[in-house]
């Protein structure tokens, strides 16, 4: 999985003050450290994190399992750290490009925001799979860690876009706003999750040999932009 972390040094240097890690993992060198966090982070995704195995954990990233043990105290420090990196990353990610998104116009701008998170589920599977367990088959203690903060994020940068749009003059002014953002966010997700999760798309029936994806797109952006937020 190609997830490139930033400010991990500083993240680490808080983690350790709270004491989710120990001094020992600090010192190790920047790329064992992020060897460690992804066997975790696919361990997780693979079997659930309330299954993590530390055997596991040790064989995916090459260390001992009393390594492990050494550089987060506990089986739980080691779930608890890597999780809150993760989503705190990528919602830091999602967030930089609001503004982007925000600035072009309303078609353009949702059919990036929608392309844009297809293409970063289809790179970090690990991520989307784990995030797949949360949302949908309700994973134990997912639900505010992972689930809320990123759903969170994504609901403030569709509120970001529609807001800009309607302050262009693309938005008829009485479209309720803040119902709007929600509804649009969950029609999104539920077409990006079509193509991220096949099992989704059995049930929803969007595309298949005879119906593309960017006929089904191609409507959906005409539906909006011809009817749902037509100017009347």
């Amino acid at each position: 999985m190609n997830i490139i972390f930033t400010n991990l040094s500083s993240f680490i240097q808080e983690a350790e003050e709270k004491g989710c890690i120990t001094r020992t993992f600090r010192r190790l060198d920047l790329e064992k450290q992020q060897t460690i966090i992804l066997a975790i982070l696919d361990e997780a995704a693979e079997n659930g994190p309330a299954d993590v195995n530390i055997k596991q954990v040790a064989s995916r990233s090459n260390v001992a399992v009393g390594s492990l043990y050494q550089y987060f105290g506990s089986r739980e420090n080691l779930l608890e750290f890597t999780l809150e990196l993760v989503v705190s990353q990528t919602v830091a990610l999602f967030e930089s490009y609001t503004a982007e998104l925000a600035s072009i116009p309303l078609r353009e701008g949702l059919a990036a925001y929608l392309g844009g998170g297809i293409e970063w589920g289809q790179e970090q599977l690990s991520m989307v799979r784990l995030f797949g367990q949360a949302a949908y088959q309700n994973a134990p203690g997912l639900s505010e860690k992972v689930v809320r903060p990123i759903a969170t994020a994504l609901t403030g940068m569709m509120r970001a876009i529609l807001l800009a749009a309607r302050e262009r003059g693309e938005i008829h002014p009485e479209v309720d706003l803040e119902a709007a953002t929600r509804l649009l966010n969950t029609l999104m997700i539920a077409l990006g999750d079509a193509v991220l999760f096949p099992n989704l798309n059995e049930y929803y029936q969007l595309h298949d040999v005879t119906m593309s994806r960017e006929r089904i797109l191609n409507c959906f952006f005409d539906f909006l932009e011809n009817g749902f937020f037509c100017s009347r």
